[in-house]
């Protein structure tokens, strides 16, 4: 007997959170339930996410019931709540670096082959495909010319068998 008692009280509280989840969608006048989350504020900063919702729905329906209640139902105009702020686009970019144009590359990689700094080559020159290296080492050949650092790129980008 306990045990049909049991599921008629959680049936009963299902009903009851299902009504109250009603009241605030009516209250407010949306469509979805999802757009209550706006409207419940968190504790991180901007508004409840929806899979926030979905979570505590299944998870812990009272709490989200009182938190409805709380910030929709008991208020007599329930205000919409800003999103939480995040950071711009970019913003993790390195700002100790200086930005440099095509022309001002070219100058530094220049002005490092004549010092023959080959570190600060490799690091400005971008990585080229194993076919651009070939190629470049091809006509070096045929100009009877000796490119140590061109071998060198070649035989690093050649996989190994």
């Amino acid at each position: 007997m306990s045990y049909t008692k049991e599921t008629k009280s959680e049936a009963r509280a299902l009903e009851d959170f299902e009504a109250v989840i009603a009241r605030a969608i009516k209250k407010v006048g949306a469509r979805k339930e999802n757009e209550l989350c706006k409207y419940i504020p968190m504790t991180t900063g901007g508004y409840m996410h929806h899979f926030t919702l979905k979570k505590m729905k299944r998870r812990d329906p009272r709490e989200l019931a009182t938190l409805i209640e709380k910030f929709i139902l008991n208020p007599t105009a329930p205000s919409s709540i800003s999103p939480k702020q995040r950071a711009p686009r970019g913003s993790r970019k390195k700002k100790d670096f200086p930005h440099l144009n095509r022309t001002q590359i070219e100058q530094m990689i220049a002005l490092a082959r004549n010092a023959n700094a080959r570190e600060i080559l490799a690091l400005l020159t971008p990585k080229k495909s194993l076919a651009a290296i070939k190629k470049e080492l091809i006509q070096s050949i045929k100009q009877e010319r000796i490119d140590e650092t061109l071998w060198a790129n070649y035989t690093e980008s050649v996989p190994l068998k």
